[in-house]
């Protein structure tokens, strides 16, 4: 049965809605990151571009590297972006735009975040990288879908448990990385460690300016929390949306994380793009070799 109008938008040219782009338009592989002008930071690398579109944050620069095609996509802030632009890649390779519907073949995307993050543990240094294994997921988004397809029920209970955030409205999720795209991803020079993700920035992440979050105990609940060993390692806005939503849609994904930030220490990096510029490179080797 045909997909509604009003349920998969596409522009006048045929593109779907938000990110502006034709299935022809996207790589097997697609690299998501947050910032517009991170794209170019790592298509600069790239031997040839031969797509670059943009409509409002989401900029996509397709090309190849080492024989290799990639996508570089940027998703803005937040897990309300990533349910945007999940949905909408794999509408782009699994949805005939023509009849609406379906293929009946299926196409699975590699997804790889490259982004930024906050260590929630003293001992992580700034300007190292982690890899997400596991991703726990305090925002709404996930709680929209069949989200017990795919979590970890163990990890979600002693979760739940331990953080009794209920009063809050808080239900956090789970959801794990892609086992064999974190093997081609696994380097002497990343951590695995377990990403907890957020909506926000400032009170959702425990940040005080002029408004005191509620939850007094957020960093401290976080940090003493483990699950087979690992500790929660880093703080950020995307992770664990990515991972449910890419297992639930078949696709495989794993998030690299650049840590700027010692949530701890109070610390901040001296050079974030030269660590974030680090990461990039390191990544795209992986990815091409």
């Amino acid at each position: 049965m045909p997909i509604g109008e009003s349920e998969l938008i596409l522009n006048a040219d045929g593109s779907i809605y938000h990110l502006n782009l034709l299935p022809d338009d996207i790589a097997p592989t697609v690299i998501v990151v947050g910032d517009p002008n991170r794209v170019g930071q790592v298509s600069k690398y790239f031997d040839s571009i031969d797509v670059i579109k943009q409509k409002r944050e989401f900029l996509t620069h397709t090309g190849h590297l080492n024989g290799k095609r990639l996508t570089v996509l940027s998703t803005g802030i937040g897990t309300g972006n990533i349910d945007i632009v999940l949905n909408e890649l794999d509408a782009l390779v699994n949805i005939d735009f023509a009849t609406r519907e379906v293929k009946e073949h299926f196409t699975a995307l590699k997804i790889v975040r490259i982004g930024t993050s906050g260590a929630i543990q003293p001992h992580i240094s700034v300007d190292s990288f982690i890899l997400s294994d596991y991703a726990i997921g305090l925002d709404g988004i996930l709680h929209f879908y069949e989200k017990d397809k795919v979590e970890i029920p163990e990890m979600t209970k002693t979760l739940i448990d331990h953080l009794d955030w209920k009063e809050y409205g808080i239900t956090p999720y789970t959801s794990k990385s892609d086992t064999s795209l974190k093997k081609q991803l696994e380097s002497n020079r990343i951590r695995l460690g377990i990403t907890a993700t957020n909506g926000g920035f400032y009170g959702p992440q425990g940040r005080e300016l002029r408004l005191s979050p509620k939850l007094v105990d957020f960093h401290s609940r976080l940090m003493s929390y483990s699950f087979e060993g690992k500790t929660i390692t880093n703080l950020e806005m995307e992770t664990a949306t990515i991972y449910g939503l890419s297992k639930l849609l078949g696709h495989k994904a794993v998030s690299l994380n650049a840590i700027l930030a010692n949530r701890p220490l109070g610390t901040f990096s001296r050079n974030p793009l030269v660590t974030i510029d680090a990461l990039i490179q390191l990544t795209l080797d992986l990815l091409t070799q």
